[in-house]
């Protein structure tokens, strides 16, 4: 099962046998036998194949970035992270289907929508965890954010709160661990290469 197709097989990349242990609408669990470039002996790897998904980095007027709050239950706890959400269809989307997501999702996860004149800046993309899984999620900064008029929650969201934090914040909150999830550490990263956050606390 493919849930993208961002991913190709390349030139000495070969699938012997696949075999699917769970899969639902969000994800598939199977163990295949790989052939890589270097290697001649397949081996057998077990994969989490998952939606693209979306990690968006929302910022005031001000300078300001809004997080959310959210109950993570893998790891029992609470933590303040960019809003993101998954891309519901199974094939590789184009640019304007991913930049329906991140309005749908920056509205549904933070309350905020784009200002009148505002933009969406695609960063990129990142893989969450390249040795486990084949998800991949779409960076972008939305500059400039307003508190939307209406408020369209998701139900069963997790979210506790969303607040904005100053970049200097934000610094402080990485350097402490206390952003510790990979979709907000990445897209920061990401924005501090490009030249749009300096993340220097001195």
């Amino acid at each position: 099962m493919r849930f993208t197709n961002l991913l190709r097989e390349e030139k000495g990349w070969l699938t012997r046998s696949t075999t699917t242990h769970f899969a639902d609408k969000h994800l598939a669990v199977l163990t295949e036998l790989v052939q890589t470039p270097t290697n001649s002996e397949p081996r057998p790897w077990t994969t989490v194949r998952r939606k693209a998904a979306v990690v968006i980095a929302p910022q005031t007027a001000d300078g300001k970035f809004v997080l959310i709050k959210e109950e993570r239950v893998p790891i029992r706890a609470a933590i303040w992270s960019m809003p993101a959400g998954q891309i519901d269809d199974n094939i590789e989307p184009n640019e304007k289907e991913i930049e329906s997501v991140v309005v749908r999702e920056l509205n549904e996860e933070t309350g905020y929508q784009l200002a009148p004149g505002g933009e969406l800046i695609p960063l990129g993309y990142f893989f969450t965890s390249p040795g486990l899984t084949d998800e991949h999620c779409y960076l972008f900064l939305a500059r400039f954010v307003q508190v939307a008029a209406v408020h369209q929650r998701e139900e069963g969201e997790g979210i506790l709160e969303s607040y904005a934090f100053t970049v200097a914040e934000l610094s402080r909150m990485i350097a402490a661990n206390e952003i510790r999830d990979s979709n907000t550490l990445s897209i920061c990263a990401r924005m501090a290469a490009r030249g749009f956050i300096s993340l220097d606390a001195g």
